[in-house]
């Protein structure tokens, strides 16, 4: 007995979809690769902290002050390495601790001022990055890219909150 539906395509579109997503994981793997260039590409100005770190301002403004343990849970990162980043970012004056309402032994995060207008930097940089990188796109493909890879990322996303099996924790 085949494994064909009865429209035939059952196994042609099986192939597809794998070397689709083979496709695909080549290319995740060339972008990770292009990251350190692509950063170094920013137009930000010296903000007085690694960019890893940096990278902990946008969800700490997104979200509100957290603990350091929180925001280490939300970027799946190791807690010593997010300790080590908000440290910077503390004595960059771009974040603050501040005594945690719910717990007054605990300290939050909070993005500061400067640490507000260091988001802006970064966001006005990439978005320029990118608009470079995009010039030649229609603005409906731009649009269709940004929806399938939101939802990507929320595929992605899912699957790591649900995945027992996946490591915990990677270092940022």
């Amino acid at each position: 007995m085949s494994p064909h539906l009865e429209d035939g395509n059952h196994v042609h579109e099986e192939q597809n979809a794998t070397a689709g997503v083979s496709r695909l994981s080549e290319e995740i793997i060339r972008l990770i690769r292009m990251g350190p260039r692509f950063r170094g590409m920013l137009k930000t100005g010296d903000l007085g902290a690694e960019f890893s770190a940096l990278m902990l301002l946008l969800p700490l403004r997104a979200m509100g002050p957290m603990r350091v343990t929180d925001l280490a849970d939300l970027k799946q990162a190791d807690p010593s390495t997010i300790s080590r980043q908000v440290a910077q970012l503390v004595k960059a004056g771009l974040a603050r601790r501040e005594a945690d309402p719910a717990d007054g032994r605990a300290s939050r995060l909070a993005v500061t001022e400067d640490g507000v207008a260091a988001c802006e930097r970064l966001r006005t940089a990439r978005t320029a990055l990118l608009e470079r990188a995009l010039s030649d796109w229609p603005a409906a493909r731009v649009d269709t890219f940004a929806q399938l890879f939101e939802e990507f990322n929320s595929s992605v996303e899912a699957l790591l909150r649900t995945d027992l099996g996946a490591p915990p924790r990677e270092n940022a």
